[in-house]
């Protein structure tokens, strides 16, 4: 194969690694607390020789996470917390502490404050918020103060990212990061609402239209390519 038809596949490579991302935000579009994301493309450039111009070729290198705030909605529920502008949940997870923007919290068995996957919820200290069982409504501060009858009980863990574009996602709505975190000093907490994802439809719909036709424009030009590498061949071998 020619360095046109490497070109041609390494592009369909990152096309196609585009088009699942797309697909991925499609599908969490009512997940709650889910953050789009998007591709890195990057451009390598090797000299081929002689006087020959260079080869670009360009790759899918890595995921880009959208950090823009989801809509708030009401839910009424005791333990559904949302945050407003930045900020994240911490919560305990086998693979460690992790980030999350899904506030649909239950109560353990043991007065865990934990996800619906069962991961702890952690306070600002990074330890496991423990509520008494009979200790009655619960209700929630804008600073994150968990308190019941008027008894301030615990604090969420509010934490904020300070190299964003360091967010990895590791599953559903949970982040872990390579960077510092700290605890937010003045953070904005809702009971009773959860964030909902953002993912906007439409766009998504239409980036995804945009990579399909694109993917089938290469898939043409390959076939182009085979064609005529295949007349070549024809012809020199008769």
């Amino acid at each position: 194969m020619d360095n046109a038809g490497y070109v041609a596949l390494t592009r369909q490579s990152g096309l196609m690694r585009e088009m699942q991302i797309v697909a991925n935000n499609i599908a969490n579009l009512s997940t709650t607390g889910f953050r789009k994301e998007g591709v890195v493309f990057a451009e390598h450039v090797a000299s081929v020789g002689g006087e020959e111009p260079s080869l670009s070729m360009a790759s899918a290198e890595g995921r880009v996470v959208n950090l823009s705030q989801g809509v708030l909605e009401k839910t009424g529920g005791a333990l559904d917390f949302a945050i407003e502008g930045d900020g994240f949940f911490q919560i305990a997870t086998p693979q460690g502490n992790e980030l999350t923007r899904a506030g649909a919290f239950v109560l353990s068995p043991e007065g865990q404050l934990v996800t619906a996957e069962g991961f702890p919820v952690l306070d600002g200290g990074a330890s496991p918020i423990t509520l008494p069982v009979d200790a009655g409504p619960i209700s929630l501060s804008r600073d994150g103060t968990l308190s019941a009858g008027g008894a301030p009980l615990a604090q969420l863990g509010i934490y904020r990212p300070l190299e964003p574009e360091k967010l990895v996602h590791s599953g559903g709505t949970r982040f872990r990061t390579e960077g510092e975190i700290e605890p937010m000093e003045v953070p904005y907490v809702f009971q009773g609402f959860l964030e909902s994802s953002n993912v906007n439809a439409i766009q998504e719909i239409s980036r995804m239209i945009e990579v399909q036709r694109a993917y089938e424009m290469g898939q043409g030009f390959l076939q182009a390519e085979d064609t005529r590498i295949r007349s070549v061949i024809q012809t020199l071998g008769r």
